[in-house]
């Protein structure tokens, strides 16, 4: 498929599931302002790739005056998977600046059991770095709305807490640079469906985890869901829009610029609400 019909798809065959989500992400959560400059990271799989491409969309036709950059760090892959994230860039017309680290070699020898943690850790210091040197103030990440929803579960059944990956964050090291993720609204499905409409077949991160050579709790909460779902076709509606409607009259106790809270700090002002 040549570059002008994958393009087409995007604004045509899956506007409705893939850019209309985005540009409603970029207006809800206000992710980009006028003289921005943002860089894409690209890591080489489905999601980014398609991110890259709905900026690239959005910066021909947008009228707010913005900068894009497209950055990619190598962690250690093999040469199998170096080899398709740079064949798919060039397949896709995506100018990608990569750069090498020993990112998954640190992390595992750091934790080898749950290196997922350290990974992405490091892999954001150095994208933020990365971002930095190019003049940058944003960097843009792809994840999903599916990986919003995860996020939630993962920390309310085996972090005892209520957390997900908000639209956008300032950073706490890197003075002066925000991270964006405007596929928060996007459903994974569609982006696999568009992969596979496009014909490419993306990388996948080449660590251990990835290659099921280790337990991923991910996947365990993502077989949940499925299996929820079976009965309940709107469950990840619900669970996204929870982190909407956290009604802080009915929880526990709840934490704000580190400082935590209970509800007898306020009982005196609670009434029956429940």
């Amino acid at each position: 498929m040549d570059i002008k019909e994958i393009e087409r798809a995007i604004l045509k065959k899956y506007r409705s599931k893939l850019y209309a989500p985005f540009i409603r992400a970029l207006q809800e959560y206000e992710l980009i302002q006028e003289n921005d400059k943002i860089a894409v990271c690209v890591s080489g799989g489905k999601d980014s790739l398609l991110l890259a491409k709905l900026f690239q969309e959005l910066h021909r036709h947008s009228d707010i005056p913005f900068e894009l950059y497209f950055i990619a760090m190598d962690p250690g892959f093999n040469e199998e998977n170096r080899k398709a994230l740079e064949n798919n860039c060039r397949i896709l017309n995506i100018p990608i600046q990569i750069k090498n680290s020993k990112v998954f070699q640190i992390a595992q020898k750091l934790d080898p059991q749950k290196p997922c943690y350290m990974c992405a850790k490091m892999r954001r210091g150095f994208l933020y770095e990365f971002a930095r040197e190019l003049g940058c103030n944003k960097i843009a990440l792809a994840h999903h709305r599916n990986d919003v929803i995860e996020t939630i579960l993962l920390n309310v059944l085996y972090g005892g807490k209520y957390n997900t990956m908000i639209p956008k964050l300032k950073s706490t090291n890197f003075e002066g640079m925000e991270l964006i993720r405007p596929l928060v609204l996007v459903e994974e499905k569609d982006i696999i469906n568009y992969m596979n409409y496009i014909e490419i077949v993306p990388m996948s991160c080449g660590c251990p985890v990835s290659a099921n050579e280790l337990t991923s709790k991910r996947k365990e909460i993502k077989k949940l869901i499925a299996d929820i779902k079976k009965d309940f076709k709107d469950v990840e509606i619900s669970i996204y829009r929870s982190a909407e409607n956290v009604n802080n009259n009915c929880v526990l106790g709840w934490k704000w610029k580190d400082k935590k809270y209970s509800f007898l700090d306020c009982y005196n002002e609670i009434g029956d609400e429940e």
